[in-house]
């Protein structure tokens, strides 16, 4: 009995400095899960201050042109031409921005010519977020310069449209635009007054910073 006691004595004690060794064997802690903050999506990735370049190369569509009330020939052949701009964007909130924008266009004639417009002016937006994709609506204003063989005229102007952006990573989306677009040419003879209409198609490059 003796024996037998010793036996279970010694077999308890050590179970228990085996146990022992497997608990100081384990870390005191365990990692959290690693979470990347750009897994969540939320429409406060913007604040304010944050700020964005755009990049936008694209066609435009020369469409009605209005001469003292009536529609008139453009006179564009072929009816497209190309476009490209530089844009700032200025955040004040999640969904608001200011900026300003500088563009190029040009068209050829129907005489082998081509009219040329630089358009400067300053946008504002309003943009909604839908996960990855943002859906930016804006309007410019300000002023252009058309420029055909020796004739020149500076004037007013104004752009408004949509696009739909898709954020590639946190500096950079990329996205296509569809814009509306105002040329008033205005005389002190108003029987020559021009409002002329264009209509742009571009794809652009967003940096986010």
């Amino acid at each position: 009995m003796r024996k037998a006691g010793a036996f279970f004595i010694l077999l308890f004690f050590g179970l228990g400095l085996l146990y022992a060794q497997e608990e100081d064997d384990e870390p005191d802690y365990v990692d959290p899960p690693i979470i990347s903050d750009w897994d969540i999506y939320v429409p406060e990735l913007y604040t304010y201050g944050d700020q964005a370049f755009i990049i936008t190369l694209g066609l435009i569509f020369p469409t009605v042109f209005v001469n003292d009330g009536k529609v008139i020939d453009h006179n564009f052949s072929p009816p497209v031409g190309g476009t490209g701009s530089l844009s700032y964007n200025f955040f004040l909130s999640p969904n608001i921005f200011l900026g300003g924008e500088i563009s190029g266009m040009f068209n050829s004639t129907l005489g082998n010519n081509t009219v040329f417009m630089i358009p400067l002016g300053v946008r504002m937006g309003y943009q909604f977020i839908l996960w990855r994709f943002e859906f930016p609506l804006t309007m410019t204003l300000g002023i252009n310069w058309h420029r055909y063989l020796n004739l020149g005229y500076f004037g007013f102007y104004m752009k408004g449209g949509g696009s739909v952006y898709f954020r590639l990573r946190p500096e950079w989306s990329i996205g296509v635009n569809a814009n509306w677009c105002w040329f008033p040419e205005w005389t002190e003879d108003r029987s020559k007054n021009v409002d002329g209409n264009i209509m742009e198609l571009t794809f652009s490059v967003r940096y986010h910073f």
